[in-house]
């Protein structure tokens, strides 16, 4: 089995927005370095740049970065608001599946929060849309909801980046929608999604089902199976069959006086 790809070699496989003429960082290089400022406490542009320009000439080389200087401020900014988003978290995801144990039969869990620190004045916060392996605590792919879908549309996107064979998705009333589970059962997966009153008809038809099934649990706990040897087909019989029966005599309403306990005892001695 081969080993899993680095990081940086599932960075490179995100297109580049860039024309090819003027280029000067690899996007890999620049991606990598994003990675590595954002886990020690960068969140912004400004916060990218200083941490390259800080860790020298040495973490450039092993980054990739050809001339052994890192992007400024301002060149990550147009990258970043060109880069495909989507192909990103594609590559995260497939770099974090490749470390898990089980790469397939994954338990996902779909849900969506808004990013805290986000909202200034009257511009709304980034509102984004994740699915979480809990067994690895790890994020497989996450994605913005824009301001004119939702969050199941989100979700469908979210589908085409992560795992879908074996694994079983969860959430909340938001994902019970029929062209997601669709997607999941096409895609080879199953999915556990609560019901509200979101779905009013679906609510009514999944309580109904619950019922009936009661209803058939309780019937076969009051009349079970007959066992082999009542039926005729015990070891104390010459053959394995039912054997003859005896006539039955007609059924007579007036017969029909068992009581209570009677009834009871009869379900106990498993008649």
């Amino acid at each position: 089995m081969p080993a899993p790809l680095s990081l940086l070699e599932e960075l490179a496989r995100i297109p580049d927005p860039r024309n090819r003429r003027g280029t000067r960082h690899p996007l890999s290089a620049i991606l990598g370095l994003t990675v590595l400022a954002m886990l020690t406490g960068c969140t912004s542009y400004t916060a990218i740049a200083q941490f390259g320009r800080d860790k020298g000439r040495g973490l450039a080389w092993a980054l990739g970065f050809r001339r052994g200087t890192t992007p400024v401020k301002s060149r990550l900014s147009t990258l970043f608001r060109r880069l495909d988003v989507t192909a990103f978290e594609a590559a995260l995801s497939r770099w974090v599946a490749a470390r898990l144990d089980a790469p397939e039969g994954l338990h996902v869990c779909l849900d969506g929060k808004t990013v805290r620190g986000s909202k200034e004045g009257d511009v709304p916060g980034h509102h984004l849309v994740a699915a979480y392996a809990p067994a690895t605590q790890a994020v497989l792919a996450q994605l913005r909801v824009d301001a004119k879908t939702n969050e199941h549309k989100a979700a469908l996107e979210l589908l085409g980046i992560v795992p879908v064979p074996g694994s079983i998705f969860t959430g909340d009333a938001a994902f019970c929608q029929r062209d997601l589970c669709a997607q999941i059962i096409d895609g080879g997966g199953d999915y556990v999604l609560a019901v509200k009153d979101n779905q009013p008809g679906l609510a009514i038809d999944s309580a109904a089902g619950l019922a009936f099934e009661d209803d058939k649990r309780r019937h076969a706990a009051a009349f079970p199976p007959l066992r082999a040897d009542a039926a005729g087909g015990g070891r104390g019989g010459a053959a394995r069959g039912q054997g003859p029966r005896p006539d039955r005599a007609a059924f007579d309403p007036a017969d029909d006086d068992l009581d209570e306990n009677a009834a009871v005892e009869g379900v106990e001695a498993g008649i």
